[in-house]
């Protein structure tokens, strides 16, 4: 369609070709800028604008300085800037072949729920942990409360032991130690520094609360005490090994607890309850029992402090025991280690057996059809009638 040649576009132009009605504008005029300088905000409110900023990040960081720990020990001997301890990664073979200077913390490589103290004397170790330990498991203490100081003093004069000497090795469950702070707190005990470490390290590593799955196992370097020698670190360190093991795995728990019940027969029961009470053991606490015949029975090598002779039974029926429980152990790094560590468990498997007139314990049916001869066929049957 075209326009007649009398119509006149509205902008003058004779031309009668077609064109578009001309866009109008609207808004802003073309010589000023889309968004005006400050963003159309008053300079007033501008001002106000950067002084609230101002005024909430010195806020925040007052705040933030207020929130911040303040500086505690560190070590048990020396103050420093950080309440943070340093906790190392290391295996069995490096934390041996560590020397304490000061109170340091291991996380063993192959269970990581599992913190290690290397303690530099066995003063220090001492004082953070016997009062732990008489609530836990030394005969005739208390369970629901924790001892003052004096009552401390006195239970360890009692047992004819020193701050020093009343353990070589401390093992916990974190449960065991939160439940420790816990009551200690509601009874209004005033613990020592070397306690409100531990309980700084606790938080730290987030096993201060009652559902963590943790343990805190110690030892001494050598030369801390008198007979602490390379073995001896070694034998304390490989018994609170397993422990820890016990604490934090619980099919390895399970196990030993089926052991205790199942594998030894009431006199293997009867000698370790002798002997553990000869070291002031509550015998009341089965679990206790358990832990304690695992850790002595698998993981002790050093006869200065566990033998056959000492638990009173002959050597062959030790290696009995250990033979049966090394049959169902569960696959891990201590299975392995004790692999290794107890040739004669494994040698003794293939010793003739009597048969018992009375029931076998477990271990016994578990390791009977390695012992057995293997059936003989009908042709060997044949052939053997043959030579008589």
């Amino acid at each position: 369609m075209s326009l007649r040649p009398e119509q006149r576009d509205e902008s003058g132009d004779d031309d009668a070709t077609v064109r578009l009605p001309r866009r109008r504008a609207y808004g802003r005029p073309p010589d000023q800028p889309l968004i005006p300088a400050g963003g159309g905000i008053p300079p007033i409110f501008r001002l106000i604008a950067l002084l609230c900023v101002f005024v909430i990040g010195v806020a925040g960081w007052f705040a933030m300085r207020e929130q911040a720990p303040s500086p505690e020990l560190l070590t048990l001997r020396e103050a420093s800037s950080s309440s943070v301890v340093p906790v190392t990664l290391a295996d069995e073979a490096e934390i041996l072949a560590h020397e304490a200077l000061k109170t340091t913390v291991f996380r063993f490589a192959a269970n990581r729920r599992v913190l290690i103290l290397d303690f530099a004397s066995l003063r220090e170790q001492g004082l953070m942990l016997n009062r732990v330990a008489a609530m836990m498991e030394k005969q005739g203490q208390p369970r629901d409360r924790v001892l003052s100081d004096e009552e401390l003093d006195a239970a360890i004069a009692a047992a004819g032991d020193t701050v020093e000497t009343y353990y070589y090795g401390h093992d916990y469950a974190a449960i065991d130690l939160a439940r420790f702070f816990t009551i200690a707190d509601r009874d209004g005990i005033t613990l020592r520094p070397e306690e409100e470490w531990l309980r700084r390290l606790l938080v730290q590593e987030g096993l201060a609360h009652p559902g963590a799955n943790g343990a805190v196992i110690t030892i001494p370097k050598i030369g801390a005490g008198d007979g602490i020698d390379a073995l001896l670190r070694a034998t304390i360190l490989r018994h609170e090994l397993s422990h820890a093991e016990f604490f934090t795995n619980p099919h390895y728990a399970e196990y030993v607890r089926r052991f205790w019940n199942n594998g030894l027969d009431e006199d293997g029961r009867v000698a370790f309850r002798r002997y553990l009470a000869a070291q002031g053991y509550d015998l009341s606490l089965d679990d206790l029992m358990a832990n304690e015949m695992q850790a002595y029975l698998m993981h002790t090598s050093d006869k200065r402090l566990f033998s056959a002779v000492s638990l009173g039974v002959a050597v062959e029926q030790i290696d009995r025991w250990q033979a049966g429980f090394l049959l169902g152990m569960p696959n891990g790094w201590l299975r392995d280690a004790c692999v290794s560590a107890l040739p004669s468990a494994g040698a003794v498997l293939s010793r003739p057996r009597r048969r018992r007139s009375h029931r076998a314990v477990d271990s016994t049916r578990v390791a009977r059809p390695l012992m057995r001869r293997p059936r003989r066929t009908a042709s060997e049957k044949i052939a053997s009638k043959s030579r008589r």
